[in-house]
């Protein structure tokens, strides 16, 4: 399956074929459109970092397993003391598992290879509000700084001496951290905006008029779109 070149294309498709993974209700079906979308990820050379993001993802998932299956009904499985794991448990919780791994892939196959900004001009394209935009992109831009910041006010809590134990004193510690963190990401706000004013700017961003999609493009989209209602039809058969 070829993916489209033009990034209005590919956003949209990406959200359909989100849209359409999550109404499926048949673990088959579900554990084949995962199958299927790690293929697509493989063949676009993109799986090494898609399965880093996934492993992260499924670290939260894992609680669906350690949950689920006590809190649904149904037939008993096994037992852990006085609790009892159901059939339709585990199925629902693999159910979950399947939808959003696939999900969470073809979003990362399809747009993780954009720049936060190109991924801005795409949304004005498809006439996505001038604020949304706008945060987007400014949290897109500056979130590995922030990061990137705390990281340093780590360390140096750990240069003085900070061990974290349970104790009040490493609470208080954390709440210095974030205040302070809070305190230099407001600062560096400003300075960004008085940068932005000095360049020119007057609330909006200019925008670039992008040109119409290649045949090729829409042959992908609709491509991408079959897929997601063939997995539909196939689940509600």
């Amino acid at each position: 399956m070829t993916l489209p070149r033009d990034l209005r294309l590919r956003i949209v498709a990406a959200f359909a074929v989100v849209g359409c993974l999550s109404q499926l209700r048949s673990l088959p079906v579900a554990a084949g459109a995962l199958a299927a979308v790690m293929l697509l990820a493989w063949l676009h050379r993109s799986g090494q970092p898609s399965w880093r993001r996934l492993l992260h993802l499924e670290g939260f998932l894992l609680l669906l397993f350690v949950t689920l299956p006590f809190s649904v009904a149904g037939q008993p499985l096994f037992s852990l003391g006085p609790v009892v794991a159901s059939f339709e448990g585990v199925s629902r919780a693999a159910l979950i598992v399947c939808k959003v791994s696939a999900s969470m892939l073809v979003i990362v196959t399809m747009l993780r290879e954009d720049e936060p900004v190109r991924l801005a001009v795409a949304l004005r394209g498809l006439h996505v509000p001038e604020p949304a935009v706008r945060l987007f992109m400014l949290t897109a831009r500056y979130l590995e700084l922030i990061r990137g910041e705390a990281q340093r006010l780590h360390d140096a809590m750990r240069m003085r001496g900070f061990r974290p134990r349970g104790n009040r004193h490493t609470w208080r510690s954390y709440g210095n951290l974030l205040g302070m963190l809070l305190v230099r990401a407001l600062a560096r706000a400003q300075r960004v905006e008085e940068a932005m004013l000095c360049r020119g700017y007057d609330g909006r961003f200019p925008r670039v008029a992008q040109p119409p999609p290649a045949p090729r493009d829409w042959m992908g989209f609709a491509l991408i779109l079959a897929f997601g209602f063939a997995v539909i039809l196939t689940d509600r058969l």
